[in-house]
Order: structure tokens, then sequence, then C-alpha cells
């Protein structure tokens, strides 16, 4: 017991070590040929790696909708010798945290061990990746826990609004389904689902990896093959996902329910990571609406009128479309109300541009709190996985404030002037507005 206590004291150190250092990524390839990138830090004896796989929930087959976040909820309920208890009783023995996510465009899977436990940690990631069992008991639990969280979120006004916006913004396309799943789906789901959902996911070829904290190149090598190097070394074949861009907004879209506040949102067509005109955009979001109370959208809603207690928005890049979303919530009389003065903001930025100060408080709000995105080892390796997904490129680190210290406000006027048409929004609501 006091062994245990010791172990999960050190891992919740762990979590409380910042990169308060500049950092040296590392390119590392195993002898098998896998590569990652790798962050060292041996200050604290804890290991962190994320593994992560392109694809994701957009290559769900139709009518099997939430296959690969079921799956997410299946790889730790047991695999190889171990049944579902057993699985979770070796990994609190070491001190081990494995999950998996299952994202639009990636499956991801992340561990945390102590570094005396590397090798067993590495070995039931293997296990679960390679020989998972997907055992009845569990099985029927984890569809139960799905189901149950799929009736919850129709009841969340929050969810619903998003999950109506995507199908309506990406009709046609897979990004207009909702990721964990639909309720028809998900009770029809079989171990062959989930054993095929593997296929089209998990290979050497579709692999990424980051790994961060108190291991050497030399010692993570042999682990990348133990773990990895059994996968197949190509991917089963899979649906081909395009690339889509935003339907053309029309009417709002106006969902019924009972309740004292209405929630809006609202989107525009945004643009994806790799577009010269990101960190612009990323700038120019942060004045708008990315910058809590400091943003535009939350003085003219909340501050000077009092009309929410929240107004945001934010890009959001997908692998084939980019977005500009946002929302609010305000009570049903003043949801028309709101969306005009959101409208107005848009317009208002589009047509008149950014001030100097206003840049230059966005500028080391952005350059400043960027370390403290990152304040642990399994941050760091979401980070590096993030920036081979986006192929950012290894020395992105050193040049993302430069990037963003570059953006002029002229820049900003002309991306506003792609980016933000007041007219264009696509909105949906869900609440009982008044006169919308």
């Amino acid at each position: 017991m006091i062994r245990s206590l010791f172990l999960a004291l050190v891992l919740a150190l762990g979590l409380m070590a910042a990169p308060a250092r500049a950092v040296t990524i590392e390119r590392v390839t195993s002898p098998g040929g896998i590569e990652a990138w790798l962050i060292q830090d041996h200050s604290i004896p804890i290991l962190a790696l994320e593994a992560a796989w392109r694809g994701g929930a957009a290559l769900d087959p139709e009518g099997k909708v939430g296959l690969a976040h079921f799956l997410s909820g299946m790889l730790d309920e047991g695999a190889g010798p171990h049944d579902s208890q057993a699985f979770q009783t070796r990994l609190e023995d070491l001190s081990a945290r494995l999950s998996f996510e299952a994202g639009r465009d990636a499956f991801r899977a992340r561990l945390k061990t102590l570094t005396e436990s590397r090798g067993p940690a590495f070995e039931l990631l293997k296990l679960a990746l390679t020989q998972p069992r997907f055992d009845a008991e569990p099985l029927e639990r984890t569809r139960s826990q799905i189901l149950s969280s799929l009736a919850r979120e129709a009841e969340d006004p929050d969810t619903v609004a998003a999950r109506a916006w995507f199908a309506a913004a990406f009709a046609g396309h897979p990004y207009a389904r909702p990721s964990n799943g639909r309720v028809e789906d998900v009770k029809g789901m079989s171990v062959g689902d989930l054993r095929s959902a593997m296929g089209r996911l998990m290979a050497r070829d579709n692999l990424i990896v980051g790994v961060v904290g108190d291991i050497t190149p030399e010692a993570l090598k042999p682990l990348l093959d133990s773990t990895f190097g059994t996968l197949p070394a190509k991917t089963a074949t899979r649906p081909t996902v395009s690339d889509v861009r935003l339907h053309k907004a029309g009417a709002p879209q106006v969902i019924r329910k009972t309740i004292p506040q209405s929630v809006a949102v609202f989107g525009l067509p945004g643009i994806k990571r790799d577009d010269p005109d990101w960190y612009t955009a990323f700038v120019m979001n942060y004045i708008l609406g990315g910058g809590g109370f400091a943003s535009r959208l939350m003085v003219e809603v909340r501050e000077k009128r009092g009309l929410a207690y929240s107004v945001y928005s934010y890009l959001q890049p997908f692998e084939h479309a980019g977005v500009f979303f946002g929302g609010v919530s305000t009570e049903n009389a003043r949801v028309g109300q709101s969306l005009d003065l959101i409208r107005e903001a848009l317009k208002h930025l589009r047509d008149e541009g950014v001030t100097a100060e206003e840049l230059a408080n966005a500028k080391t709000y952005l350059t400043g709190s960027f370390p403290l995105q990152f304040d642990n080892s399994d941050r760091m390796a979401g980070l590096l996985v993030t920036m081979q997904i986006d192929r950012l490129g290894i020395d992105f680190l050193k040049r993302r404030n430069a990037l963003i210290e570059a953006v002029t406000a002229k820049e900003i006027r002309r991306v506003a002037t792609r980016l933000l048409d007041p007219n264009g929004l696509i909105v949906v609501v869900v609440g009982d507005p008044k006169g919308l």
C-alpha cells in the first residue's frame, strides 16, 4: 500500500512538471523503422507516450457511426491473457495510466508510467493494440455506457446545438455525423465491427508517436519495436474522406426546447492548419472572440449589455475542412439581439480592422501563455503528435512565436475580409427564442 501511494504521488507530481526551459525535440527511429519524436526530461522518473493513427471517426462506415469511439472504450477492457478486471488491476499495480480516444481525424492512445515500470506498461499497450479480447461482459457494459451518454447528450442543449450545426454545415460528409455515435448504430455493433475498425485505423504506415520524459533515445528504440512492431505494415482498405467546404447558410435553425435560456451556435468556413493565413486568422480570432474577457464579442455582448455570461469563437482546423465556430447562451427574448451584435462585431472587424493596442495585447498573450498550455508531460506528448499530424515541422516550437509576432494589422484586415461574412453565418438555436 505504501509503495502504491508513493507511486501515485510521483505521478501526481509529474502533472505539475512544467517545461520551464527551452526543449529539444529529437527524431528517434527504431531498428524496425518506427519513428517517434522525443523530449527528454530526466528531472522526474515519469514517461508519457502518445500514439495516433490518421483517420479516426471519419472512417466509420455508414450505419456504424460511433464505431471508432466504441473501439476506444474497449481497448483497455482486457487483452492477451488478461480479462478486463485483470488488465485494469495490472495497470493499477504499475501505477500506469492507459486511455484511448477517437477524434474525427485521428485515433489516439495515451500511456503514462513510472520509469521503473515502463517495460510492463508498454507491454500492456502492445497487448491492447494487438490482442484485444472484446469479451462479452465488457462489450455490453461499454455499449450500455455509450448509450447512456448519448441519452444524456440528447437532453443537453449545447450538444444538441453543436450536433445540429455540424449536420447542417457538412451534410453528406462524414463530418456531419456525431463522432461518439448514434443510438441505432451503437446498438448493432459487433466484435467483428471492432476488429474491422482496427484494420482500417492501426498499422505502422499510419502511426505517429510522441514521447516525453525520463528515457534516452537508445532506451526508447527497442520499446518502439516491441510495442508497435507487430502491428500490420499497412492499413486495410478504407474509405477515402474528401476535402469539403461548408454548405451555404440558410435561415437560422431553431430546435424548440422549453428551457429558460437558449443556446445559439454559429459558424462560417474557416481555414485548415496548413493555410498560409493561419497565424493571422489565429490572432484575429483572439481579438474577436477567443480572448475571453478581452475579446470584442465578450465586451459587446456581456460587458456593455449584460446579454450573456459567455460568448466565444474559435478556429477548428480539421484534416479536410476549416471551421470558424462560436456560441452564446442568453435569455430567450434576447437571442435575436445577441446574434445581431455578433454579426455587427464581425462586420466591424472586417471593415475597420483592429487597433494597434488590440494587436499588441493579443501577441503578448498568445506568445507568453503558450508554454503554460503544456505544463505536464502528457500534454507535451500530445503536442508532439499534433505537430506531426498537422505537418508543422520538428522546429515548430522555435518558430511559433515569431510567426505570431509577424502578424500585422493590414494582414488581419485582409484575412477578415476573406473569412468574416456576417450574413453568411450558419446558425442553430436550441431553446424557445422569441421573435427569431
